[in-house]
């Protein structure tokens, strides 16, 4: 356990010197809504909007702001007023900064619950604490230095570690059989932040399947197991978590109001910088039949720039392909789902089954939901760390999906200042990964194929090096800054979103393949 401190604390001191960098707007959204919890009365904070930055979180994240705001006045009273728009003091961002830090205890501790339920399940030994070697801790420590948590949480700014804690205590919950517990925390979790919501059928599913009813011995439902006790223990839990977090807004008649600044369906099908998804793929097909039929004289040419690649926050209307509403993309992620939720209800084994469940419901909302942010591809990676030291072929997927996801969020630091420290913090990221993955395994490094990968995926990789090298050198250098300053931000979410959808579709055919070969034994 000592190696696994050792970890931890040198990754919060390593967050330390990033105090100093690049400041994103989401800083400025924080910042504002610790003035509006702090200043304002609770009937006027889902109304408030002085700044473009209004408050578009569940109620538990007002309410996290709010106490951290009791804290912030002694560091910078002026951070706590509302009409100091994009106020960036050195007390303030010092403030700021090591509030992410602290409430990573939260991931920090999920972790070492995690780590000691790996140590003590796993057959082998895993008394040593060599981190390139024990496989619990090679997975809790490729969690602690996961990329994207430091760049999109002590870098770019949010909470992320805070709130992926709770996922991971929620699930470790699971594993550990508690699943009362497992079910409070996931709807503690969902209101701080209803981007969660894309994984709940698992939880779903899992609990209806698995807790209210049982199985028998060959893992067929047992219909005569149904519990109405559990069943509404359950439900005490959630609609008990979810009456504390809205009772104030049912009580001040405000609900509608909270769910309007949730759930605001008029940014659009794509945030300004494309996650790399379907929906990338998708625009850039509109774009190239847009281009070709104005050439060829089939479309006018009013129709030669598609809207979509201003990198603007707003709706557009595709030129040739249909355009995409909501409720499209709502049905496209349900149904993308279904069959990870079947697999999970016909023949449960497991809680591998659940987290199996789990990644391919935040697959398939990354794939098809509706302004998918880019920093969502965490809600996949985190998840699939779990399942890295006991399958050979889920870590293979895990080494493509989290070295090109977490590279798809390098357009998030866009100044130069950080251009050194974004490259070499993912070189060293994922050659630990990389590292340690391949000892758990005894996979052998070769002039062809990185460890555990094909030459197609290595090849694949690799060419994230040219990639970069013309986002950041050449488009500058050819003077395309002005012309298509959208360009590199278009080729990194096309290039990614080849890769993850590779990953979606190889682990939807390993999940599919296990489950048809325990079928057949």
């Amino acid at each position: 356990m000592a190696a696994f401190w050792s970890v931890a604390a040198a990754v919060s001191c390593f967050k330390l010197l990033l105090l100093p960098s690049y400041k994103s707007t989401d800083f400025d959204v924080h910042r504002n809504w610790l003035a509006i919890t702090h200043s304002l009365p609770v009937r006027k904070w889902y109304f408030e909007e002085t700044s473009e930055w209004t408050l578009d979180y569940p109620p538990f994240f007002a309410w996290f702001e709010y106490c951290l705001s009791i804290l912030a006045g002694f560091f910078d009273p002026e951070m706590l007023k509302v009409e100091n728009i994009d106020y960036r003091s050195e007390a303030t961002v010092v403030f700021q900064r090591l509030s992410v830090i602290v409430t990573d205890l939260m991931y920090i501790y999920a972790l070492k619950e995690l780590y000691n339920y790996f140590s003590s399940s796993r057959k082998k030994s895993a008394d040593t604490e060599d981190i390139l070697q024990s496989p619990p801790l090679i997975q809790a420590a490729v969690l602690l230095t996961n990329f994207g948590l430091i760049v999109i949480d002590h870098i770019h700014f949010q909470y992320n570690g805070f709130l992926y804690g709770i996922l991971l205590l929620s699930i470790v919950r699971i594993l550990q059989g508690r699943n009362m517990s497992a079910a409070f925390w996931f709807a503690v979790l969902l209101n701080f932040k209803h981007i969660f919501l894309y994984i709940a059928p698992a939880y779903f599913i899992y609990l209806l399947r698995c807790y209210v009813f049982t199985s028998n011995e060959d893992g067929s439902l047992k219909w005569r197991s149904f519990s109405p006790l559990r069943l509404i223990g359950l439900g005490i839990i959630v609609v008990g978590v979810f009456t504390v977090s809205f009772g104030p807004f049912i009580i001040l008649g405000q609900v509608p109001q909270v769910l309007s600044r949730l759930f605001p369906f008029k940014r659009g099908l794509c945030h300004a910088y494309w996650a790399p998804n379907f929906w990338a793929i998708y625009n850039i097909a509109d774009k190239a039949l847009a281009v070709a039929g104005t050439r060829l004289g089939l479309l006018g040419t009013e129709n030669q720039t598609a809207s979509m690649t201003g990198g603007l926050v707003q709706e557009f209307q595709h030129t040739v392909l249909p355009s995409i509403s909501p409720l499209v993309t709502l049905v496209l992620s349900a149904l993308s789902m279904m069959p990870a939720l079947y697999l999970l209800w016909i023949r449960p084994k497991g809680v591998q089954s659940f987290l199996r469940a789990l990644i391919l419901c935040a697959f398939g909302s990354f794939m098809f939901g509706w302004h998918v942010h880019e920093k969502a591809v965490l809600m996949i990676i985190i998840p699939l760390s779990l399942l890295t030291i006991d399958k050979k072929k889920d870590a293979q997927i895990y080494l493509v999906v989290s070295t090109i996801g977490h590279y798809s969020l390098f357009p998030l630091l866009f100044t130069q200042f950080e251009t050194p420290i974004k490259i070499c913090l993912l070189a060293f990221t994922t050659l630990y990964a990389f590292t340690g993955v391949a000892n758990i395994f005894r996979a052998p490094w070769s002039y062809t194929s990185l460890p555990l990968l094909s030459t197609p995926e290595t090849l694949y990789l690799l060419g994230i090096v040219p990639l970069e090298l013309y986002n950041s050198v050449i488009h500058n250098s050819l003077g395309l800054a002005y012309k298509l300053p959208f360009l590199p931000l278009m080729l990194t979410s096309i290039y990614c979103a080849i890769g993850v959808i590779y990953c979606w579709i190889r682990f939807y055919w390993i999940t599919f393949y296990k489950k048809s070969k325990q079928k057949q034994s």
